[in-house]
């Protein structure tokens, strides 16, 4: 499905453990992400999904072991370095978390101001080509999140995480709220921007639709760590309860019926 090359890790996490308090919600995780696949990272609720997300693009430090982004540790490079890779990565977290009281514009535009320090003018410009790349029309540049559709506000921040040109994506529930249509629309978008400019994408999701149509691999979180990471195909036919409700319950056939009336 994707120009992966293999052996080529983006990712690489090892022996990680998350804990807040008393709570452990990861030990001894391992995970890799391949240059140029889609994988999506699916698991019960409360299996740390998110939490894994924001380890991996530096926010949350593992209690123990490591993380390499690019083949640096996100936690210990000098401030040049921290810019870098900042640059390197795009980020749509849940709800979009625009801020609410800058118009779409002015919050794609702000992460070109501040790391790539262009001008006001330059970044506006910029913007506008984000923008329209995300899939939006161009009156929205001018409105304020409040204004926005929900399917509209996923494509804004689309377009912010996009601005600084990364080289991988990272997508936290990024079709959770919109109708079915919307949802499917955003999930050819990100295989489009995939295809086009070469993204590596990691997606937390909970959506099979969006399983069978963009991901080239899947990785399942149970038990502190990633209990399979491989094809739809393989993981759907492991051995596991949680596996077998999750992709052979009533919504697993549905998206899998869907797949297929797809392919026809």
């Amino acid at each position: 499905m994707s120009a992966v090359h293999p052996g080529e890790n983006i990712v690489e996490v090892r022996g990680v453990r998350n804990q807040f308090g008393a709570q452990v919600v990861h030990d001894g995780l391992d995970l890799d992400v391949r240059r140029g696949e889609v994988l999506a990272i699916v698991g019960g609720s409360g299996t740390g999904k998110s939490v894994l997300l924001r380890t991996i693009i530096g926010l949350n430090p593992p209690a123990a072991g490591v993380v390499r982004l690019f083949g640096q540790n996100p936690y210990t490079p000098t401030d040049g370095e921290r810019a870098s890779l900042e640059r390197r990565i795009g980020v749509l977290f849940q709800q979009g978390a625009l801020f609410s009281s800058l118009t779409v514009t002015e919050n794609v535009a702000l992460p070109l101001i501040e790391h790539a320090r262009l001008s006001k003018e330059e970044a506006a410009q910029l913007a506008a080509l984000k923008i329209a790349l995300a899939g939006l029309p161009p009156g929205a540049g001018s409105k304020l999140p409040a204004e926005l559709s929900g399917g509209m506000i996923k494509r804004a921040a689309l377009a912010r995480a996009l601005a600084l040109d990364p080289d991988i994506l990272f997508l936290d529930e990024p079709t959770a709220g919109l109708d079915p249509v919307g949802a499917a629309a955003f999930d050819r978008l990100i295989l489009t921007l995939r295809d086009a400019l070469g993204l590596t994408v990691f997606l937390v999701t909970h959506d099979l639709d969006t399983l069978y149509t963009i991901a080239d691999r899947i990785a399942v979180l149970a038990n502190r760590r990633v209990l399979i990471n491989d094809t739809l195909a393989v993981v759907a036919a492991a051995d596991d309860a949680w596996i077998r409700e999750y992709f052979h319950g009533p919504r697993g056939r549905a998206a899998l019926t869907a797949a297929h009336a797809r392919e026809r």
